[in-house]
């Protein structure tokens, strides 16, 4: 196994402004929306700025669960505010480019959140991949994480201020 490239998209009922802030927040370390699969804590930098780094801690049965920990670093390597985050992971189980993107939909009252990971495993953890499906376990993770997310963004919306949508994911 030499690596892997998955794509895991949602549509949350929340404008771009609104999704870029609260990916930026978590990977500040809000802990709001990708626990309880993932966290993270600022290495060095701003996440939003090239060459800033974000530590992120995969914990596969859950931040009170257990089980091993996945730990690398992600630095980032291009923003466009808003609308795209590309990250290179540096350091710990995964190598390669992970990137992020956010686009309008309809009028702008909702966003589709995407995320495009082609990390490798490094270290123990290519001897774990052999027996686990890592590539299934992320993408329930993340597709997971963006539900969450358009739950947080919901109930932060003012009542009324857009119509009912998906929750999360369509």
């Amino acid at each position: 196994m030499n690596g892997y490239d998955l794509v895991d998209e949602a549509v949350v009922d929340a404008p771009c402004d609104a999704v870029w802030e609260a990916l930026l927040a978590e990977f500040r370390g809000a802990a709001r929306w990708w626990v309880p699969s993932n966290t993270f804590a600022p290495a060095s930098g701003s996440p939003d700025r090239v060459g800033g780094e974000v530590r992120v801690t995969v914990h596969t049965k859950g931040v009170e669960g257990g089980g091993p920990k996945l730990r690398f670093t992600a630095r980032t390597t291009g923003v466009e505010p808003g609308r795209r985050l590309d990250v290179e992971y540096v350091d710990g189980v995964f190598r390669g480019p992970s990137s992020f993107r956010l686009d309008p939909v309809g009028d702008g009252s909702r966003t589709r959140i995407g995320m495009r990971f082609q990390g490798r495993p490094h270290g123990w953890l290519k001897a774990l991949a052999k027996v686990t499906d890592v590539g299934l376990e992320h993408s329930k993770a993340t597709s997971a994480a963006f539900v969450a997310l358009g739950d947080l963004l919901a109930q932060d919306r003012p009542a009324g201020s857009a119509a009912a949508g998906t929750g999360g994911r369509s």
